[in-house]
């Protein structure tokens, strides 16, 4: 039995989806909201068919992808650093990057991160990024306010 991903609300509510029929039930999950770690559920559908969802309590749906890129290190004006990176995962609001060798970048740099979307017209993407987290070759970034409403990257997250 595999586990599906489950959204929880800003309301503290999930809607959770039986795969074998699929019929589908909002449910109030507030217990499991600032629990601070993955919580899986078993649900019983109507049906009868038990099934198990994990719940994410994040802001931002996550697809997990693995586009090859490149980054440009933005600095007074100019271009410092580049290098080949892979987008792991997308968002409306930011990306996961891996490096493919780590480099010395600091919590709130600049970075420009070019990449095509796997959809069918390949999309180009060219967005300026701010560093959030940085965990070895593992780079988190939200994407610059004047970045965020990308009707293309909208339309590709849909699931």
């Amino acid at each position: 039995m595999s586990d599906q991903t489950v959204f929880i609300s800003s309301r503290n509510t999930a809607t959770f989806r039986c795969p074998k029929c699929g019929q589908a039930k909002t449910a109030d999950v507030s217990q499991y909201a600032t629990a601070g770690k993955k919580v899986t559920v078993t649900c019983t559908c109507a049906c009868g068919h038990r099934f198990r969802c994990r719940l994410e309590n994040r802001r931002q749906y996550r697809k997990g992808v693995d586009l090859p890129g490149r980054f440009s290190l933005l600095g007074e004006g100019k271009t410092e650093d580049t290098g080949l990176v892979r987008v792991v995962d997308i968002s409306a609001t930011g990306l996961q990057l891996q490096l493919t060798v780590a480099r010395p970048f600091s919590i709130g740099a600049e970075l420009i991160v070019e990449f095509r979307l796997d959809d069918n017209k390949r999309t180009p993407m060219r967005k300026r990024v701010i560093i959030r987290n940085i965990r070895g070759k593992s780079i988190g970034a939200s994407f610059h306010p004047n970045e965020m409403d990308d009707p293309a990257l909208g339309f590709y997250l849909l699931p």
